[in-house]
């Protein structure tokens, strides 16, 4: 490199070098323009300010307007980091003081990058003081903007929410499309409705590459508005939506999207109530998508043993891991080693964070019955009515629990295909064969009509809801039960196809100790089932599907099945055996869950 070269490099360096004044922690209290003047100079004095760092003081209204002042004289400001700057100060003061500093920096035309309002008690009337100056050009450049503990509740998140879509489309029109890439909004209480206002913005902007709502008492509702939020910034890189209360349900809406997220580095949902069920859901998202993963934190959550083995399987293909926190769950000791030695066998085993706070499996509970003596803060406020969970739960009521303090009752998916043409009679807790699906309504084998054959011919054989016996089976009159099968099923479509499947299979597998002929089936039937599950991309579904068919996956709602359980386990060992059966990932899922067991 020659000398001039390297000259221009240095000159280009000390030039793009950010250049600030800062009064972090002095503690000043600054009422009036004479006990702001030290700022004013320092402003005055100093051709060059990219950032004025006012964190730890307190600022009245004449001192902000004095320092607003000052700042006309620099249009080349970028950061704005004024957290923790209205300590003491009334609430009529707040908004003020704000309007006082952003005039100030709209009439220097400055492009703000950064705006960090953090840990101030700004709530709605604080958004007032706000509400030009996000949608000025000033933030048209605005690429982090912090919000932190500032207390904002629904009506200031709804006020943040539509300055920021009104920011986006000025931003648009002037030429200059807006790049806010983070967003940090943990504890404002937003609830509900708040979160949802957040999430039309989001879902606006979709230039996000890091979302954190940690805290916000959020629900349901809530969570799956953001969701699909979350799904239109495919460049995100951070969410955190640590200590709100998504459960099981909430747990699947952010599964779905997560394959839509292949920038993933951090994903925390710890203490967010997601239990067992929450975390299958995740486990299945994750198994094969977001290889990009660094840092994974799902700890106090209640999640059983098998609900974190599921996570831990989860993560053989994330090499880059550094961090997996499932602290604080619910895995008893001997959980705990398990997954210890599952975790062992990864490459990234040292990603696994240590067990300091355990509770017995016991602790999780089937019935999962919640806390019913939470605070009754704000009962004067209306109930909400979440349909989709069919019980009344007050929000508001909670609007100041963390997640572990709103420990309400899990409700799960009690009717998973009562709208499928195939309904079952037990209360299935997995999402598998959720969706309503379209089967061939002019068949005549379809069972809408409910109406059966009394002899058992390969239709009836399929069809039926109750497990069949040896003679039932027996009269099955042809040399080749399979194809006779095969052809029953293969007039299903989708989900219908699969769950025919899966139940014709366990109707042989019942059969699997008293037949040579049934256990044949059954082991052909295991492996069409896996085959399928291969085809379609469904393999963590199904298994999760089949391991709780047959009991060696613990669901949170109460099921007995109606088949002979042991049989059905000794197909399903008979059926790993074959070299040709499934793939080595799934036949080891099954043989750790089956070794558990006396087969």
């Amino acid at each position: 490199m020659s000398i001039s070269n390297f000259s221009f490099v240095n000159m280009a360096a000390q030039l793009d070098e950010e250049r600030g004044i800062t009064f972090q922690d002095k503690a000043r209290t600054w009422d009036t323009a004479a006990d702001a003047q030290e700022v004013v100079d320092a402003l005055n004095n100093q051709s060059t300010v990219h950032y004025l760092n006012l964190d730890g003081n307190t600022l009245g209204v004449e001192a902000a307007q004095a320092i607003g002042e000052a700042l006309k004289r620099h249009p080349e400001f970028r950061k704005a980091l004024w957290k923790n700057l209205f300590t003491r100060r009334l609430k009529t003061e707040i908004p003020v003081a704000l309007q006082h500093l952003g005039a100030g920096l709209i009439t220097a035309g400055a492009k703000l990058t950064v705006l960090d309002l953090s840990d101030n008690a700004l709530g709605p009337n604080g958004m007032r003081g706000l509400e030009e100056f996000l949608r000025s050009p000033v933030c048209y450049s605005l690429q982090e903007l912090l919000l932190y503990n500032c207390g904002l509740g629904p009506e200031g998140g709804t006020m943040l929410s539509k300055a920021l879509i009104d920011l986006h489309a000025n931003a648009k029109k002037a030429g200059s499309p807006l790049q806010l890439r983070v967003f940090v909004g943990g504890r404002n209480r937003l609830e509900n409705v708040g979160a949802k206002a957040l999430a039309k913005a989001f879902k606006t902007l979709q230039t996000f590459e890091e979302i954190v709502l940690m805290q916000n008492s959020i629900y349901f509702e809530g969570v799956q508005a953001l969701a699909e939020s979350f799904k239109e910034n495919p460049h995100l890189r951070v969410l955190n939506m640590n200590d709100n209360t998504l459960r099981a349900k909430g747990a699947g809406q952010i599964a779905e999207i997560l394959p839509s997220l292949p920038l993933l580095r951090e994903l925390n949902f710890g203490d967010c109530l997601i239990r067992t069920n929450g975390a299958y859901h995740f486990g299945e998202a994750l198994e094969n998508s977001n290889d990009k993963l660094e840092v994974v934190d799902l700890g106090f959550n209640e999640i059983n043993s098998d609900g974190g083995l599921v996570l831990v399987s989860a993560m053989q293909n994330k090499p880059k891991l550094r961090i997996f926190n499932i602290d604080g769950n619910c895995f008893g000791q001997e959980g705990c080693e398990q997954i210890k030695a599952e975790m062992a066998k990864l490459d990234n085993a040292a990603a696994l964070q240590p067990f300091e706070e355990d509770a017995s499996e016991d602790e999780a509970g089937d019935d999962e019955s919640g806390d019913e003596n939470a605070d009754d803060d704000d009962g004067d406020q209306e109930d909400e009515y979440d349909e989709d969970e069919g019980e009344e739960y007050d929000e508001h009521e909670h609007a100041n629990d963390t997640t572990e303090e709103a420990d309400e009752e899990d409700e799960e998916y009690v009717n998973i295909a009562e709208e499928t043409a195939y309904v079952t009679t037990n209360p299935y807790v997995t999402k598998l064969f959720n969706e309503t699906t379209n089967s061939v309504a002019s068949d005549p084998l379809s069972v809408s009509n409910k109406t059966m054959n009394p002899i058992f011919t390969p239709e009836t054989f399929c069809l039926s809801q109750k497990p069949c016996s040896l003679e039932h089976f027996d009269s099955l009159d042809s040399d080749n039960k399979l194809r006779d099968l095969q052809g029953i099923l293969n007039q299903f479509n989708d989900d219908n196809h699969l769950l025919l499947l899966v139940f014709t299979t366990l109707k042989c597998a019942h059969l699997s100790q008293s037949s040579k002929a049934a256990l044949e089936l059954a082991v052909s039937l295991y492996q069409l089932t896996f085959d399928y599950a291969i085809k379609t991309k469904q393999e963590t579904r199904v298994t999760n599907y089949v391991l709780k068919q047959l009991c060696l996956l613990r669901c949170e709602e109460p099921f007995k099945s109606d088949y002979n359980i042991k049989s059905c386990r000794f197909a399903l060992s008979e059926a790993i055996r074959s070299p040709q059966f499934a793939n080595d990932n799934i036949k080891n899922t099954f043989k750790l869950f089956l070794e558990k067991i006396d087969v």
